[in-house]
């Protein structure tokens, strides 16, 4: 330290911003809001999340040159405006470099570029193609000359910042400050490779401050090993962490970003930023004694080895210091600011994630596309009451921005989808979330002759307890109506096989009345505002998860074609412990009851009424385990083996022979992994229509995006059902010795 002037103390913060992919305007406001707000805690140096600028989602606008120059423009507006003044900033936008498209760190201060950080470990695994975009940086030891656009040169001098050099350094680099403190950049991904580069950097160099700017989607269980690798990362190497992320459904429908800035300094957690939250801006700090980074290193052996080893050995990438004289971040001696204290982990739990991600991935699509609220279909099952009970949460979280946390831009937000009128805005608080929910939420329980008292109920009382615009619409009519067409046409009436038809005429008739509702669905979603003297459109909610995608239990152009589904990334098993948490959490008894029910399609006539129908009081004989024959935790099973664990029919039967062993034969183990291949590929073609849904778990079947498969198959799998076959014959005859 300087014993005459500044300490070895600084402060620094880190972001969650709830950015918009092209919303060039809106992100440089949301960005000029988090610089300040670090000044306001103290702060010189501010991290931003990767490319904040443009927002992660563009995708293939990213090849455009427009969203080059869009990025330039708001980077312009950053550098003449107050937000670097004595503050450190880096920000993260696209950049052309000798023809190259680059995702980049932009590190900032006082008006001036100081350097350019090119991002060197490319995302290209599940919903990330970042390759598809831009270049992984490969550049040698000694870092290029960026060339600074001559208009962005001209436009800096028309606006007051003058002397701008019209050349930066660009490559591997990290700054040293007046002050001494080295600050350093990672992104993303680069913290998930096997040899990450703050561990060159803190080798090669001692830099104490690594900054990673990051676009990562939330995952079921996901946080807990971001965590663990900053954690594990200073505690190895030492050094002072902050990790920004941004948060929101930034335009890639089927992600949401879920915010939970960190910052960590040798193992310790001294920051953490909500994961789950309404708010579009949200800053952390801490305050850090750098001698503290400096001693931890040097009191490791180990480190100091690898480190000579490292600064000798002209191997692997190599960072080039950036001295910025004009730079100073450390605190002044005399300041009153206490170093800070390690706080406790927060984490949420499954359950919470499957209800609070979703309901703020809804509120922020439904105030972004203009929707004047949402539909749903509501069969009293599990999935569709999973479904009510995310947006019922959705209304909480927005209830208590509003009326605790006096959330201007929510509440502003909230009057426009309601249509609240002119003369009323001003006066107007939501009473309770239940009000918010019935200008919102659109129940429609959809009955036939064979659905169920116990269903219906169940429907009603949620819609009750949630506080939905609640309606019981029976579609009969409409499936008579249909069925005659067909009669008229062919003079012939199909029946269900418990009277006497055939498989053919019984999904058939099961189906008439899926893809019916679907289409009344998108009815009165179009007219029920108008029916309630309300402007706007609803958006239609899908309730089909996803194990049922995965084994293709489902009507293809049923309830679960819809706008949007938030469960069609989570299990069966997830859902109804979300069900009975929620239950809990908001008071909902019914969802205890509808967690504890069996699942059931009620499509066909209930043999408990000897196929008569009616609307029996008693639960439905038509059951989802038994038709899909098989249960809904060897579903999960198979899901998470053949995506995650990557296996094909053989190897699956190779790891299920074993875990299943207590409970199963080899041939009964056989038969079922071939029972799951034959029913996923026979029904593959359903998920290229699958409906836009929230990722959450890992093992989800989305075609569009995240599970890149055919959807033509050879159903019967002759060479790996055939291998199955001989390895069962071997395995039962070594149980026989």
């Amino acid at each position: 330290m300087d014993l005459l002037g500044s300490t070895s103390i600084v402060t620094v913060a880190t972001c969650t911003l709830n950015q918009w992919a092209l919303d060039f305007d809106g992100n440089l406001e949301r960005i000029l809001q988090s610089c300040q707000k670090a000044k306001e805690q103290g702060a010189t140096y501010r991290l931003g999340p990767e490319l904040e600028i443009t927002g992660y989602g563009c995708e293939d606008h990213f090849l455009e040159l427009d969203t080059i120059l869009h990025s330039w423009q708001s980077m312009v507006e950053l550098l003449c405006s107050t937000a670097t003044e004595n503050l450190l900033c880096d920000f993260g936008m696209p950049l052309l470099h000798k023809g190259c498209r680059y995702n980049c760190r932009i590190l900032c201060f006082n008006h001036q570029i100081l350097a350019i950080r090119p991002k060197i470990a490319l995302a290209d695994d599940g919903n990330y193609r970042e390759p598809r975009y831009f270049t992984a940086f490969k550049g040698g030891s000694k870092p290029d000359s960026f060339s600074i656009p001559s208009w962005v040169l001209d436009e800096l001098s028309s606006k007051g910042c003058e002397n701008h050099p019209p050349h930066v350094p660009f490559g591997n680099v990290f700054l040293q400050t007046f002050d001494g403190v080295q600050v350093g950049c990672e992104s993303c991904e680069e913290l998930w490779t096997p040899k990450s580069p703050h561990i060159d950097m803190s080798l090669q160099s001692g830099v104490e401050i690594i900054g990673n700017g990051s676009g990562s989607h939330h995952n079921l269980r996901k946080l807990e090993n971001r965590l663990e690798l900053m954690m594990s990362a200073t505690r190895k190497c030492g050094g002072l962490y902050l990790y920004s992320n941004q948060r929101g459904c930034d335009g890639a429908a089927r992600l949401y970003f879920d915010g939970g800035a960190i910052i960590v300094c040798n193992g310790k957690l001294l920051a953490q930023a909500p994961q789950f939250s309404l708010e579009d801006v949200t800053v952390i700090s801490a305050t850090v004694d750098l001698d503290d980074v400096r001693s931890y290193r040097a009191h490791i052996p180990s480190f100091g080895v690898q480190a000579i080893r490292e600064q000798s050995e002209d191997t692997g990438t190599h960072y080039t210091t950036v001295r910025v004289p004009q730079a100073r971040i450390l605190l002044p001696r005399g300041h009153a600011r206490g170093v800070s204290d390690t706080i406790p982990l927060a984490l949420s739990t499954p359950v919470e994630e499957c209800c609070l991600g979703p309901a703020c991935w809804l509120w922020d699509y439904l105030r972004r596309s203009g929707a004047s609220g949402y539909l749903l279909p509501l069969s009293g099952g599990a999935d569709s009451s999973a479904v009510a009970t995310i947006v019922g949460a959705m209304c909480h979280l927005v209830y208590d921005e509003v009326t605790q946390k006096a959330n201007a831009e929510v509440f502003k937000d909230l009057k426009r989808i309601c249509h609240i009128p002119e003369e009323q805005q001003k006066s107007w608080i939501p009473s309770s979330p239940q009000e918010i929910a019935n200008h919102i939420l659109h129940t429609v329980f959809m009955g036939t002759e064979n659905s169920s008292n116990v269903t219906t109920s169940r429907a009603k009382r949620l819609g009750a307890a949630i506080g939905s615009y609640h309606l019981t619409v029976p579609i009969d009519l409409m499936v008579k109506a249909v069925i005659q067409v067909f009669t008229i046409t062919t003079k012939l009436t199909p029946r269900f096989q418990i009277h006497g038809g055939t498989m053919a005429e019984d999904l058939a008739l099961q189906n008439i009345q899926a893809r019916l509702r679907m289409v009344t669905s998108y009815l009165f979603a179009q007219l029920l505002p108008w029916t309630r003297s309300r402007k706007g459109f609803l958006l239609v909610l899908g309730s089909a998860n996803v194990d049922e995608g995965l084994r293709g239990y489902m009507t293809k152009y049923d309830c679960s074609s819809a706008d949007l589904n938030p469960i069609g990334a989570i299990s069966k098993g997830d859902l109804k412990r979300m069900l009975a948490w929620a239950g809990d959490r908001y008071n909902h008894e019914v969802l205890k009851e509808i967690a504890g029910a069996p699942p059931t399609a009620e499509l066909r006539p209930n043999a408990s009424t000897n196929g008569e129908g009616g609307n029996d009081d008693a639960e439905h004989s038509q059951l989802d385990e038994d038709e899909m024959g098989m249960t809904y935790e060897e579903l999960g099973w198979f899901g998470r083996l053949r995506k995650i664990g990557r296996c094909g029919p053989v190897s699956m039967y190779n790891k299920l022979v074993h875990i299943w062993k207590e409970t199963c034969t080899p041939s009964e183990v056989g038969a079922k992994v071939k029972r799951f291949f034959y029913y996923y590929s026979v029904n593959r073609h359903k998920m290229c229509t699958l409906t836009p849904s929230y990722h959450a778990e890992a093992y989800s079947p989305d075609d569009n995006r995240f599970d890149l498969r055919p959807f033509l198959y050879n159903t019967k799998w002759p060479r790996q059902f055939n291998t199955i076959d001989r390895m069962v014959r071997k395995d039962e005859e070594q149980l026989c010795k």
